[in-house]
């Protein structure tokens, strides 16, 4: 497992199966926001004021031993505005990723408000309009669920339950395809809902009106993205294993071109040649020979025939091939990944 340190206080490990998020928020300076994060208001009503506080936290874990702290002071994510406008909802959103398969955790304690004591997870969120959200409320003494289309609030799902304001607890929401479970306290809280409306979005907190709640220790467990463009080059690979090497390069805004997906995931994000830039540009076939392999250059159209990408094969040669041969060989996989992946926007998903 490969452990990698980001400096907006996560920690990041990797493994064949998945990976998993920590957002550490001891690496903000208290009265801060952490880095990384947007906050974003459903409703009315002021800003919020999203910042990192000092808190005395319980272990999440049984002592050791008997001497062993059962509490320490950490840092916590809170939101401290008071503005007690009712349809107020503000939410601070995690820019650094977008996640389809995950569970997402996190301890949270309300500590006070009037109109409202609330605290939950926005996730699959698109934007300020567009997302779901799992809150608890201690004043309604719920957990509920539900979604906002184009700004548009649909009927809350979830039972009646006490939620102790004061004091820690666990709420988490996991998805699975259209599949979404709510988790509170460690223990199913709604049935496994299903919904199609969001497939993909960024994950965050939540809050109501003057509501002042408290996180930590969030993690979020989850399957990392595979792009189309990437999907595509396994698809071609699985399908023609001899292939030799298969790239796919896009045109960045500084008029050049870097390695989108590729046979060989450690190449991705490598700049590449003229010969690409001229592929996308003007849709220019290159040909080369190495050691006994032909290598070409070719520029990936979309539905409307323009040059949106281009393509480098690498591929076995025979003797006595041509160059003409080898452009034929490499057409015909063109024409195949042309046929999976019709338009621009398609292929950096």
């Amino acid at each position: 497992m490969r452990i990698l340190t980001l400096l907006c206080g996560l920690t990041l490990a990797l493994s064949v199966s998945g990976a998993e998020l920590r957002f550490n928020f001891g690496e903000t300076a208290e009265g801060s926001t952490p880095t990384n994060f947007s906050a974003a208001l459903f409703g009315s009503g002021q800003p919020a004021a999203w910042k990192i506080v000092m808190e005395e936290v319980p272990s999440a874990f049984a002592p050791l031993t008997d001497k062993a702290p059962r509490v320490t002071r950490q840092a916590v994510l809170a939101q401290t505005s008071q503005d007690l406008t009712d349809e107020r909802f503000p939410m601070l959103v995690f820019d650094g990723d977008v996640f389809r398969n995950f569970k997402f955790a996190t301890r949270f304690k309300i500590v006070s408000g009037v109109t409202e004591q609330m605290a939950g997870l926005v996730f699959r969120f698109q934007n300020a309009s567009n997302f779901y959200v799992a809150r608890v409320s201690a004043l309604g003494k719920n957990v509920r669920f539900y979604k906002v289309v184009n700004g548009v609030r649909s009927d809350p799902i979830g039972p009646n339950i006490d939620i102790a304001a004061g004091a820690w607890h666990t709420l988490g929401v996991q998805c699975e395809g259209n599949q979404i479970s709510i988790f509170l306290d460690d223990k199913p809280a709604i049935p496994p809902l299903g919904d199609n409306t969001f497939t993909e979005g960024k994950i965050g907190f939540w809050t109501k009106s003057d509501a002042v709640s408290y996180f930590t220790d969030a993690v979020v467990d989850y399957t990392p993205r595979v792009p189309a463009a990437q999907q595509l080059v396994d698809s071609i690979m699985s399908s023609q294993p001899r292939i030799l090497g298969l790239r796919i390069y896009t045109l960045e805004t500084n008029n050049a071109t870097s390695i989108l997906a590729s046979k060989e995931p450690a190449e991705i994000g490598q700049a590449g040649t003229d010969a690409e830039l001229q592929a996308v540009q003007s849709g220019t076939v290159s040909f080369g020979r190495d050691h006994g392999t032909v290598i070409l250059t070719l520029p990936l159209h979309d539905r409307n025939g323009d040059p949106i990408a281009a393509v480098r094969v690498k591929l076995k040669s025979f003797f006595g091939e041509t160059e003409n041969n080898a452009l034929t060989r490499a057409t015909m996989i063109l024409k195949k990944m042309q046929a999976l992946c019709p338009s621009a926007e398609e292929l950096r998903k």
